[in-house]
């Protein structure tokens, strides 16, 4: 007797079939008049159900139909049935083409209805769901409830949907394997060419072969990176290369553009997007690694940038800064060029979706699309949205759905279901190597807390602003409410935090000293006198003016980098310090020195005041903590005792833990943090 499949039947039957309320009579029925297994129904069995299960089913749901039901079941007698065979009888007709109607109508409105239902309870972490029978659905550590959920949240269908045949996106594959693997309590039937596309993803050792040229250069893991960026071309994909600052991003995409320029006839050009300062940077990596592209800078005016991006076709490699792609979109719009690469260098610049910097480049054209960045998450989960927005558009849904169903839950929730169902999303697509992980060979780096007090005249100014920055927020906060006060809670932050660096950067006259200042200065002569060169580091690029009265006056030479310093200067700068053994101070901004900077000469750090985005501040060490560095590498952080700063620095110790995950959620303070943690602040 032929065999069908579960699979041919209507998934609609097979609802009903599995549905509680008549699973134990059709269970009984099959038992009792066939010898099938359960997995698969012969056409006997089939027609046996239809005459006679179907009709005892029928028979029960009608009386608790309404006139409007009804009218429904009626009509659909009168339809055209494609499952019944020929030679049905009338009775087997009707009662097949009235279940069928029926049931559909039902399994649309009242089925959706229960789900719907019993996920508004799951989502709201509640413990049961009550059925209509009086029988209790448990929804803690509900392995079906949960897959279930995870379906709807990761794959955005609909509760429609979720019994029907569904089409997905490539790119959604690997999330459904981690989802599968994950749950042991669901059967699957996986195809041959479904298997081979999972397979080839995780083979990231055989993925291609690397330039000769720079197959003795990369390191192990570089060439783990090559072969995975790789693999996400050849699926179309986007990615985020994430790894640490100093692990070779830059050289891991120039071997994927070498290679493509290599092996293919018909040459598209790529593009790369970076901050002003790391123009240069990428046209001298690629002078150094892979001479055999033909670069194209896009710089100059107006004009000269006009020229220079219609001649595009004819290079290998365009690269352009973030500030001029969005002064030249049009341009590229009106070239209408489709890219073979484009890569965004140092990501965080786009990641806020509303900035003229993401909305450019979003609007570029290019067959893939990868990013660049040691800190994919800054601030906020919206960051990498953005970020993913621009590698894969929709992947991670419209941002509403994004915060809906991720960022709220995950951030005010702290829920880790919703962390965990980000994480399923996003892993396949984010490359992230820590230098711990993978450079054994890299000396160790040493942090160390130095505790400093206020000079009496200092502190007498600091608690005196503090009484009046209370009165003031109480006041304010009494007006306005709390949440339109954040904006006055920055300033009067601030405040606090510049009399604890020196009061003159806030206090105009003030004549008198800074325990903070006097405990720098000692701990640089002490460097200079040990053999170190050094990164001092500081938020404030006025703190500058005063640290350096107090270097000449002890005949220290320094250099100084910060967001003023013009793009030529600052690779003669770089180049200078790490050459010129005499020079044994360089005076960073954190803005300006957080990225593009290698500075393994130096083997101390000092972080004059403590910023409130703990990543930054590891961004600004790694500029000399990286390849190259053959020395272990000492950090001072300055913190002013019974100040803002020791309060400042426990929040971050309390982010700590989080910030070392790759979705780690280091918020800023003002606009993240609790009302209670924010009045601490200022206890």
């Amino acid at each position: 007797m032929e065999e069908i499949d579960v699979n041919q039947m209507s998934p609609i039957i097979w609802a009903y079939m599995g549905d509680s309320i008549y699973e134990n009579y059709i269970r009984e029925y099959l038992v009792t008049n066939t010898k099938y297994k359960p997995h698969k129904l012969h056409l006997e069995a089939v027609k046996l159900v239809k005459a006679s299960a179907q009709a005892y089913i029928l028979k029960e749901l009608e009386e608790q139909l309404s006139e409007e039901e009804k009218e429904i079941v009626r009509r659909t007698r009168n339809t055209e049935n494609h499952h019944l065979p020929k030679n049905a009888t009338v009775q087997e007709y009707m009662y097949a083409t009235a279940f069928e109607g029926l049931i559909g109508y039902l399994y649309l409105t009242k089925q959706e209805k229960r789900l719907k239902e019993i996920l508004q309870k799951y989502k709201l972490k509640k413990k049961y769901y009550r059925l209509k029978d009086g029988t209790f659905i448990d929804l803690e550590d509900n392995q079906e409830i949960e897959f279930i959920d995870s379906i709807l949240t990761g794959m955005d269908i609909s509760y429609k949907e979720i019994e029907d045949n569904i089409q997905l996106p490539i790119n959604r594959s690997f999330y459904l394997e981690k989802l599968l693997n994950s749950n042991s309590n669901v059967d699957v039937n996986i195809d041959e060419s479904y298997s081979k596309v999972i397979e080839k993803a995780e083979d990231l050792e055989n993925t291609g072969k690397i330039p000769t040229q720079l197959e003795k250069i990369l390191r192990d893991y570089q060439k783990v990176g090559f072969n995975w960026l790789k693999t996400l071309d050849k699926y179309n994909f986007g990615g985020i290369l994430a790894d640490d600052m100093g692990l070779g991003k830059t050289v891991q995409v120039l071997a994927v553009l070498l290679d493509y320029v290599k092996n293919t006839n018909s040459k598209r050009s790529s593009i790369v997007v970076a901050p002003s300062s790391l123009a240069l940077n990428w046209c001298n990596e690629a002078k150094k690694f892979a001479d055999e592209l033909k670069v194209l800078i896009v710089n100059g005016d107006a004009i000269e940038r006009k020229k220079k991006i219609n001649e595009i076709p004819n290079y290998d490699l365009v690269i352009t800064s973030y500030d001029l792609l969005k002064r030249d979109i049009e341009e590229y719009k009106e070239l209408n060029y489709q890219f073979r690469f484009i890569i965004a260098d140092e990501a965080q610049y786009i990641k806020n979706n509303n900035t003229k910097n993401a909305k450019a480049i979003k609007q570029i054209n290019a067959d893939t699309k990868y990013a660049l960045t040691g800190t994919p998450i800054e601030n906020s989960l919206n960051e990498l949205w953005s970020i993913f927005d621009f590698i894969m558009p929709d992947y991670l849904f419209t941002y509403k759905k994004f915060k809906q169903n991720f960022e709220t839950q995950i951030v005010k929730e702290n829920d880790e279901k919703a962390l965990y169902k980000l994480k399923l999303l996003i892993e396949p697509f984010v490359l992230r190597r820590t230098k711990k992980e993978v450079l054994k060979e890299l000396p160790d780096k040493a942090t160390s807390i130095l505790s400093n007090e206020m000079t009496e005249e200092q502190e007498k100014i600091y608690l005196s602003y503090l009484a009046q920055a209370k009165n003031e927020l109480n006041q304010e906060i009494e007006e306005k409410g709390f949440e339109q006060t954040r904006i006055k809670i920055l300033a009067l932050l601030t405040r606090l935090r510049q009399i604890c660096c020196h009061p003159s950067l806030f206090v105009s006259n003030y004549k008198g000293e800074s325990g903070k200042l006097n405990q720098c200065i000692e701990l640089v002569k002490d460097g200079i006198n040990s053999g170190h060169k050094m990164l001092l580091f500081s938020g404030y690029t006025s703190m500058f003016e005063i640290i350096e009265k107090e270097l000449n006056k002890n005949n220290i030479s320094y250099l100084k980098l910060t967001g003023k310093t013009k793009v030529s200067e600052r690779l003669e700068l770089i180049n200078e310090f790490n050459n010129n053994n005499d020079i044994k101070v360089f005076l960073i901004s954190l803005k300006a020195g957080g990225t593009g900077i290698n500075l393994t000469s130096a083997d101390m750090v000092i972080h004059y005041d403590p910023w409130w985005n703990i990543s930054v501040e590891n961004q600004a060490t790694d500029r000399t903590h990286r390849i190259g560095q053959t020395k272990k590498v000492q950090v001072y952080k300055l913190i002013t005792k019974n100040s803002i700063e020791e309060k400042i620095y426990d929040l971050q110790k309390r982010k700590e833990e989080l910030i070392d995950n790759m979705l780690s959620i280091d918020t800023k303070f003002i606009n993240k943090l609790s009302k209670e943690d924010i009045l601490g602040l200022f206890e």
